[in-house]
């Protein structure tokens, strides 16, 4: 049987809660966040099994991480699956449209399939579904909403982080 664990860490994107499945990082979910699980599914609270996510994402945001190295424990679908390893694959600072992605797991038609999947990411940030754009370069969709994806976006660009004026 899984055990289920849960902390929240603070960010400059507001409150971020990690989960973990037997030690593993599962899950980090912003606030209003769409497909939030709810939060009876989180496990008990206990800090100790993120010491790495918490060190790993406090360099992010000091803008001296670039490549996040913690192991993943991502449940979906395969299609999903596959989808999430192709979004670990952008480089910081760079968008690739949803179409980009399909056509990268030989599947030109899927770009729905493939927004569908990016939407149900568990582990935003780290698999950095934020760098996924439309086509035409707007900023469609984001389970974290649409600002907090243009100041990721921003952020990560070396640009000033237009909701904060100073960064983690």
């Amino acid at each position: 049987m899984s055990v289920t664990q849960h902390t929240v860490a603070d960010s400059p994107y507001g409150p971020l809660t990690l989960v973990a499945t037997d030690g593993v990082l599962s899950g980090l979910y912003m606030t209003d966040q769409r497909h939030r699980p709810p939060e009876e599914t989180f496990g008990e609270p206990d800090p100790r099994p993120f010491g790495q996510v918490v060190d790993e994402l406090t360099a992010y945001f000091a803008a001296e991480l670039t490549e996040f190295t913690m192991e993943l424990h991502l449940a979906g679908t395969p299609f999903q699956r596959s989808v999430w390893d192709q979004l670990q694959q952008i480089p910081y600072g760079e968008t690739r449209s949803y179409g980009d992605l399909a056509d990268r797991l030989g599947k030109p038609g899927a770009s729905r399939a493939v927004g569908l999947a990016n939407g149900k990411n568990p582990v935003g940030i780290i698999v950095p579904c934020h760098r996924v754009i439309g086509s035409t370069g707007s900023l469609t969709g984001y389970g974290g909403g649409l600002d907090r994806k243009q100041r990721l976006l921003a952020f990560e660009r070396g640009g000033t982080d237009p909701g904060d004026d100073v960064l983690f």
